[in-house]
């Protein structure tokens, strides 16, 4: 019995995970999403494009920012956050010296490249994303 649980466990061991295929598209939006997500969070810009024909779209900085004050706002309310981070992140940033530690208790724990931020800035724009691309291509097309 315990040869064929052995075999059985060598078996499952050696499998490889399923390949991952991604197609060209979702590479492209992959990547659409990472830079302009990265403009938004290191660069605090606004990240905007137009399709032909059409209403200039984007997401304003500004946008931005109040997405994340709602945020922290409802960590704080929820009481997620055990410490006076909120106050020392005012105190430091009043005499020009920011607390890392602050930010990443109001905003919490992120795998993301950008750490929360990223994820807040990302859940604006992903819907975007694929106009975006489309507005990539046309402009390519000029």
């Amino acid at each position: 019995m315990n040869a064929a649980l052995n075999i059985c466990q060598a078996m499952h061991d050696a499998k490889s995970p399923p390949p991952v295929s991604e197609s060209p598209q979702e590479l492209a939006r992959a990547e659409w999403l990472y830079n302009a997500t990265e403009q938004m969070v290191r660069y605090g810009r606004d990240v905007k494009f137009q399709r032909r024909m059409c209403s200039p779209q984007g997401v304003k900085a500004e946008e931005f920012a109040l997405a994340v004050d709602e945020y922290a706002n409802k960590r704080l309310a929820d009481c997620e956050v055990h410490t006076s981070a909120l106050g020392w992140l005012l105190i430091t940033t009043a005499y020009g010296k920011g607390d890392k530690v602050a930010v990443n208790e109001l905003l919490g724990h992120s795998d993301h490249p950008f750490g929360k931020l990223g994820e807040i800035a990302e859940s604006l724009l992903a819907p975007l994303a694929d106009d975006a691309l489309i507005a990539q291509a046309e402009d390519d097309e000029l």
